[in-house]
């Protein structure tokens, strides 16, 4: 637990939310079950095995310690993640509508409910090239981008995408309480455009043909969610209805959050469902979410409908 010590007593709480302390990239020995993140005026510590009372007492001190060195009031969360998840508030409180943000982006998080908390800072990579996608199609004259977002849950792609001037996004996930979280995303950003249907995307292909074409689709699906999603068998259901979906030059965006699967699964998947999608690149993930294999960390690809660019 030494560097995750050495962490805290180094740490600048950050303006912006974000990942400060990533144990579970395997870069710090004995630390594989711990992160630490910021969701400001919030700290947030998650261990994904119990830790005893002189562990946390360590954990609390060096925060302590830190933050009376800095001037700052420590207010800061313990989540157990097992089976399930239990969250602990450990010191100071936490707002009762806590905003955070990320760059011009605003989101609501609720750190004291539930094994997610609204804004998944490992897919922030994301978010920054969808940014960048639809600016370079503004300045290329596309005036009318329609985005497609699957498994939306808290819909930070949706707000990304409208704040970088797409015309329209349709959000779909099954559970209706994180759209309402999405929904309130929108609000906080004072954005239109958006969306929202809380229904099972493999029922619902007819539905979003006739809402498309799209000329970007994101899909960031569980990896393993029984009665929803499991990437083994479900990604290439998802795949092989992208080409129907997409513009003739449409683009996508998908996400694989598997250690135990490489992104050579994902190429695999789409060569052999979606043969009419080039791949264009992997995105690097976050410098802050550095693994010591990269193949175990998050994988994202971009893939382009029609011929490979020159």
């Amino acid at each position: 637990m030494h560097a995750l010590l050495d962490c805290i007593a180094q740490l600048t709480p950050p303006t912006d939310a974000g990942r400060l302390f990533h144990g579970r990239g395997g870069r710090y020995p004995g630390c594989e079950h711990l992160s630490l993140d910021a969701y400001p005026p919030v700290l947030l510590l998650t261990s994904f095995t119990p830790l005893d009372t002189a562990s946390l007492a360590a954990i609390d001190q060096a925060l302590q310690q830190r933050f009376a060195a800095l001037g700052q009031t420590l207010n800061w969360v313990y989540q157990q993640r097992g089976a399930g998840a239990h969250n602990q508030l450990m010191r100071g409180t936490v707002p009762q509508l806590h905003t955070v943000s990320e760059g011009t982006a605003r989101y609501r998080v609720r750190l004291l409910q539930g094994q997610n908390h609204g804004l998944f800072f490992y897919i922030s990579a994301g978010r920054a090239w969808i940014r960048q996608h639809i600016q370079a199609l503004r300045e290329q004259g596309h005036a009318d981008i329609k985005v497609l977002n699957l498994f939306a849950y808290s819909c930070a792609f949706s707000v990304a995408a409208l704040q970088a001037g797409a015309s329209e996004v349709i959000n779909m996930d099954m559970a209706s309480s994180t759209l309402a979280l999405g929904r309130e995303n929108h609000q906080l950003n004072q954005l239109t455009g958006a969306k929202f249907f809380a229904h099972d995307i493999f029922s619902s292909w007819g539905k979003l043909k006739r809402l498309g074409p799209y000329d970007l689709v994101i899909a960031d699906p569980p990896s393993y969610q029984k009665g929803s999603f499991v990437a083994t068998k479900d990604y290439a259901r998802l795949v092989r209805r992208l080409p129907d979906l997409l513009t003739a030059q449409g683009h996508a965006l998908l996400c694989l959050n598997a250690p135990e699967l490489s992104s050579q699964f994902l190429r695999d998947t789409v060569e052999a469902e979606a043969p009419a999608l080039q791949f264009i690149q992997r995105l690097a993930n976050p410098p802050a979410f550095a693994d010591v294999d990269e193949e175990r960390s998050l994988k994202v690809l971009v893939y382009q409908q029609g011929p490979a660019p020159q």
